[in-house]
């Protein structure tokens, strides 16, 4: 069999090296499992895609991975192609997502939200060092390496990921809704910048519990994220550091090219701990947990909806549920993509 994507492996089997554990999660395009090398102790994760329908991502992914090596990003160890399927066999990351780990930790302040900041900011500076943007930065695709305390975060999922040759501009529209730059919705063309702007909207999360652009409507949102309409709501943010607040400022600049870069952003005082609080922020935690069991509740039943899509049928339940949870809260967790184009 002759291989469909460079590097990776053809002539022998997954199965050949690795027994196939217990599933990790499932995504848009992929299903992770555990597994163990055989013969060893060593435990990998593997993603499982179909190569045939999901060829672009795939190739993208694996042709990003191959070239990066970074402690804050996953690392990809090697790729089985088989017929039907792709094998991609990563590091496994055990300490779980990044608002998983706050809503568990007994005391979290600004300093925490500093270091998980300064992991991200570092990762997509050595990203984009390497002509990669990512272009799907979001809490769920930050992972941390293990569950001791000072874990490295790392970042995942390059899917949508683009590597930039000689122009560094690109057009497709994708990324999830929530964290997506104004210029990927008015379709002009847009540089790495919309990285800083997605991590600016997490970090702006990481201090309070909510979306900077919440409202009523998808619609709404748009229009708020298009005109940078956002602000530093009381009660929620008298008490964070006016250095916590300038670094979002210029990572939710509305002009790209007066938005901090990565390499700067690692330079700012609150990114590098010099300006951080260590005040337990009790009310930040609590609207995280009601945040992320939201973004859960709404994955969840996104993934009923496709398979009812797929089979024709939606039962009637689950077209109530569709409703459920904060009416102010819009459906963020749907990927946006520019349908079969080829992603550029």
């Amino acid at each position: 069999m002759s291989c469909m994507f460079k590097g990776v492996i053809c002539d022998k089997a997954f199965g050949d090296y690795y027994i196939l554990g217990k599933e990790l999660g499932r995504g848009a395009f992929a299903s992770v499992y555990k597994c163990q090398q055989k013969g060893t102790s060593n435990f990998w994760s593997v993603k499982l895609l179909n190569k045939k329908k999901y060829r672009k991502v795939a190739a993208t992914e694996i042709g990003i991975l191959l070239k990066l090596k970074h402690p804050n990003v996953v690392r990809l160890k090697e790729v089985f192609e088989s017929a039907e399927e792709v094998h991609m066999v990563l590091e496994l990351v055990t300490g779980g997502e990044l608002f998983e780990r706050i809503i568990t930790r007994g005391h979290y302040s600004e300093k925490d939200a500093a270091c998980a900041v300064k992991d991200m900011v570092t990762a997509v500076a050595y990203l984009h060092r390497n002509g990669v943007v990512h272009r799907d930065l979001k809490p769920e695709n930050m992972l941390y390496e293990d569950l001791s305390e000072h874990a490295r975060l790392k970042i995942t999922d390059f899917g949508l990921s683009k590597i930039l040759g000689t122009d560094a501009t690109m057009h497709t529209v994708c990324g999830t809704p929530t964290y997506c730059a104004p210029e990927i919705f008015l379709g002009k063309k847009y540089t790495q910048s919309v990285d800083m702007w997605s991590l600016g909207v997490v970090t702006y999360i990481l201090l309070s519990g909510y979306e900077p652009f919440i409202a009523s409507t998808d619609r709404e949102m748009f229009k708020k994220i298009i005109k940078c309409d956002y602000e530093f709501d009381s009660p929620y943010w008298d008490a964070i550091s006016e250095n916590a607040k300038d670094l979002i400022r210029k990572m939710l600049m509305l002009e790209p090219n007066k938005r901090i870069t990565a390499e700067h952003a690692l330079k700012h005082p609150w990114v590098m701990g010099l300006a951080t609080k260590n005040v337990h922020m009790e009310e930040a935690v609590v609207q995280i947990k009601t945040f992320n069991a939201k973004r859960k509740l709404k994955k969840a039943t996104e993934a009923v909806l496709a398979v009812a899509r797929a089979t024709h049928h939606l039962p009637l339940d689950m077209v109530q549920m569709v409703n459920i949870g904060d009416s102010t809260t819009p459906n963020t967790n749907t990927n946006i993509t520019g349908g079969n184009e080829k992603m550029t």
